[in-house]
This record gives structure tokens, sequence and C-alpha cells, in this order.
């Protein structure tokens, strides 16, 4: 089908080093660090890895991480990390971590939550929720896919939005504490989601819903009562 791509699952499992590449700031609080993984077999939009990181002292943190780039043959893959208050592993990227720097990372995880691209899908997130989702984006740009995709993102703020640059009219932003002017205040609602799900594209939608665990189930029971099937939806959490 359009848009698929095929990715060694026997890959996942191996631990690979990476080299930090790049930084590219995206919000006050959030950042993308490009990294070039050798003999990366390739991902799915929506899928994870597992990063590793080893101190001096051999202390060892591990967690999982949703791949924002698209999937290409560069072999390079994308990180938009939140600097979280006390947080050791994103602490370490934010303020410490420079181009050069070696990072073990394992390989994609997670195809419950992959977007082929060969069905519409309406994408709803909430802060870095979008991560996941903006993969699936860019791939259907980069592939130039005719498949309906849609995207309803929440922020507290425009200066919160990340990747605001590159958000397009497939996009629809809620902002829950300050918005431009004119722009309505307030959380996700039913008002933005009933317009999607009263002329579902043919088949209708698969719904992937992403953020933290309170506004996971506030989406989800908001797609629901709209007329999304519950067995359409697919949730990744985090927090």
């Amino acid at each position: 089908m359009p848009g698929r791509i095929a990715v060694g699952e026997q890959t996942a499992s191996v631990w690979r080093t990476a080299t930090l590449v790049s930084v590219r700031r995206e919000t006050p609080r959030a950042s993308t660090f490009r990294l070039a993984v050798p003999d990366w077999a390739g991902h799915l939009p929506g899928q994870h890895l597992m990063l590793r990181l080893t101190a001096e002292d051999g202390h060892v943190a591990q967690r999982h991480y949703s791949i924002a780039s698209p999937p290409d043959d560069s072999g390079h893959i994308e990180l938009t990390l939140d600097h979280v208050e006390g947080g050791e592993v994103s602490g370490w990227f934010h303020t410490v971590a420079r181009p050069g720097d070696r990072i073990e990372v394992r390989g994609p995880l997670s195809g419950f939550f992959a977007w082929p691209g060969d069905r519409p899908a309406l994408l709803v997130g909430a802060g870095s929720g979008v991560v996941p989702l903006m993969s699936m984006v860019r791939h259907h740009r980069a592939r130039d896919l005719s498949v309906p995709l849609r995207l309803l993102v929440s922020a507290r703020g425009p200066e919160d939005l990340i990747y605001a640059r590159e958000f397009g009219p497939e996009t629809t932003p809620v902002f829950t504490r300050r918005a431009p002017g004119g722009v309505p205040v307030g959380r996700l609602t039913a008002a933005h989601v009933a317009p999607f799900l009263a002329a579902p594209p043919p088949g209708g939608w698969e719904a992937y819903v992403c953020g933290s665990n309170s506004f996971a189930e506030h989406a989800s029971r908001l797609l629901v009562e709209a007329g999304q099937p519950v067995d359409r939806i697919r949730i990744e959490r985090f927090g």
C-alpha cells in the first residue's frame, strides 16, 4: 500500500551507539536532538525507542522516547525532549549534551501506535504528546500521501507549541491558558472534535491520542462521544 515501510523487527533488540549531531530549540523548554544511528533499519511513524545513558560511576538511566522524524534512509533520527524539572535524562540532554556525544539506543519499538500511512488518521495530542504525531505529519508530507490526515494539538500558549513553525492547514491548535488575539482559551472540547466525526472520510478515521494520562482519558472520551469507535482509538500516554 502507498506509504508502507518495511522495518527489520529483529534489529529492535540490539543496542546501538548513536552520535548526537545537532540540537535545535523548539520552545523555551523543548529541543530537538538529531542522532546519527549506525545500521538504523528504519521505523514507522509513531514508534519510539529506548535510550540508555551510563555515567562514569556505572549508574545507568533508561527512558523511552518517541521518534519525531519521518522514516527515511539517512541513518538519522530526531527526538524532541521537554526539559523536565529534576529529570535525570532530559536534564542531561538539555544542560550537558553536546554534538559528538555518544548515546545508546534500542529500537524501533511498539507497532501498536504506528501509522504506516495507509488509512485516514485523526491525531490528537497535548504538549510533548505531539512528538510521535509530528512524525506522522512529516511522513504524510514527505510521501505526498493523499490519505486524509488531521491534527488537533493542545498547548498552554503559542510559545509552548512545539513545531509551531511547521504546522500547516492540517493542524488545529488549542490553547489552554494564553492565545493570540481573537482565539478562544480553554481545554479541548467536543466542539473541536465534532467537525471531524460529523463528516469522516470514507472508511472512517483511525484516531491516535498522545499525552498525559488525564489528557488521554479526556480526549478519548470526547472522541467516543462524537462517534469514534472505541476499537479505532490508539492511545500512548506519558508521565
